[in-house]
């Protein structure tokens, strides 16, 4: 059972991060944040909240700084609104599993021989019966 109650309590902390870093949070160094996913310790005592952040490496380490020092401000703005007895530290994560997920596929795709499809090379009619192609002997079909 707690395994269910802090996955849901990690969900709801997804859903009201994502609109308080959004919202709430007017640090200029935030950029565009996708909030992928919240894991709650069993004592409550750590939140990792996992990012996905755009731009390029330089906006994105700003932005995850950024969130780092607008954790302790998150962390009473949700202690205060969701009523737990004991709210967990704020610790933001840059998630790197779908570009690890996208580097599989491209290593897969270079490994593996391209799929085929019904219609690509495919044999034609006159060539697919074997003789087909070939009239009789004896006969004076061209």
């Amino acid at each position: 059972m707690p395994g269910r109650r802090l996955s849901r309590l990690g969900e709801q902390f997804r859903r009201e991060l994502s609109l308080k870093i959004r919202y709430s949070v007017r640090d200029p160094d935030v950029g565009p944040v996708t909030i992928t996913g919240v894991d709650v310790t069993e004592d409550l005592w750590l939140a990792r909240v996992f990012v996905q952040l755009q731009g390029s490496s330089d906006e994105q380490e700003k932005t995850l700084s950024a969130l780092g020092r607008a954790a302790p401000y998150l962390r009473s703005v949700l202690g205060r609104e969701l009523r737990i007895r004991r709210m967990p530290e704020l610790r933001f994560q840059r998630d790197d599993s779908i570009e690890a997920g996208q580097r599989i596929e491209a290593i897969l795709q270079d490994v593996l021989p391209p799929p085929q499809g019904v219609g690509e090379d495919a044999p034609d009619d006159a060539t697919a019966r074997p003789g087909a192609a070939d009239p009789e002997p004896g006969t004076d079909e061209p």
